[in-house]
């Protein structure tokens, strides 16, 4: 009886599992794919191919994205077009997940209640396919580390659930993260690493070398021993139109767009197999089921 309940318990994973496309875009090495999106999504058709909308975003999980995470806010203001893209995604057969840009001029706890608020809502408006929608904060360059460390504790006493931390590459957080106290650092490493990195050359100055690879901006941090996220493709802004900022060198050969698409999108890797992944979704998710 034992060994059917341990059964019972694993085939709805299983089941979850078996729904995430394999990954076809560019020569990523099979990394399991995951795109991020916000307001300014979708942006300017470039060439011919495939295109995406908050509303259908069938193209994305075409071309082997497994999940979609989609801004939730910033600074005080909600994204508006959130809602519609973690629904698109979970009808698409993607594991969805939002995230909140924090920035320094409004309060962290205001700004994490106002995250929780939105992820709660989510969760109770309306029936999912995907068993969690994952929780994550993005901090900007400037982020102070009390700040940081506020809206996770507030939205883990909120929600029960430890956010992924998404770290804008700065000086300023390197040194303010890597001279924490060993009890702080602890603290944060229960938040999984979520890199930002588009360039193998980039020098980002204050005596640091260049990161070379996700692994090598981890190490930098003197906080994480790896990274759990690496978003390697981002998108240059310059006159009020977008082009690709894709990282591509060694043995990580990452194209400019994404499979067919015909525009740029902000592109991520999961560190792990695609069953990890899931498991991954449910541990910093908010259930939805």
């Amino acid at each position: 009886m034992k060994y059917l309940f341990l059964f019972l318990c694993v085939l709805p994973l299983s089941n979850c599992i078996h729904r995430i496309p394999t990954s076809r875009s560019g020569s990523s090495g099979g990394m399991t794919q995951i795109i991020n999106v916000s307001a300014y999504d979708p942006k300017e058709r470039q060439r011919g191919g495939a295109v995406f909308s908050e509303n259908d975003v069938s193209a994305l999980r075409a071309n082997g994205a497994s999940g979609l995470i989609a801004r939730a806010g910033k600074g005080g203001v909600l994204d508006e077009k959130c809602a519609s893209f973690v629904a698109a995604a979970d009808r698409a057969g993607m594991l969805p997940g939002i995230y909140y840009r924090l920035q320094t001029h409004a309060d962290a706890v205001v700004q994490a209640d106002q995250f929780v608020n939105r992820s709660q809502a989510l969760a109770h408006g309306r029936k999912w396919n995907a068993p969690s929608l994952l929780l994550c904060a993005d901090f900007d360059a400037n982020s102070r580390l009390s700040d940081i460390l506020r809206f996770i504790d507030r939205v883990e006493a909120r929600t029960g659930v430890i956010p992924v931390a998404y770290l804008e590459n700065s000086v300023h957080l390197r040194q303010t993260l890597g001279s924490a106290p060993p009890n702080i650092k602890a603290k944060l490493r229960r938040s999984p690493y979520w890199a930002a990195l588009y360039s193998h050359d980039g020098d980002p100055g204050g005596g640091y070398g260049p990161p070379g690879t996700p692994q090598g901006l981890a190490e930098q941090y003197n906080v994480w021993s790896t990274w759990s996220l690496w978003q390697y493709g981002g998108v240059n802004w310059e006159k009020g139109h977008s082009s690709p900022k894709v990282y591509s060198n060694g043995r990580y050969r990452f194209s400019p767009y994404f499979g067919n698409l015909a525009l740029p999108t902000e592109r991520n890797v999961f560190h792990g197999s695609r069953t990890e992944l899931v498991g991954f979704w449910q541990r910093h998710g908010l259930k939805l089921q």
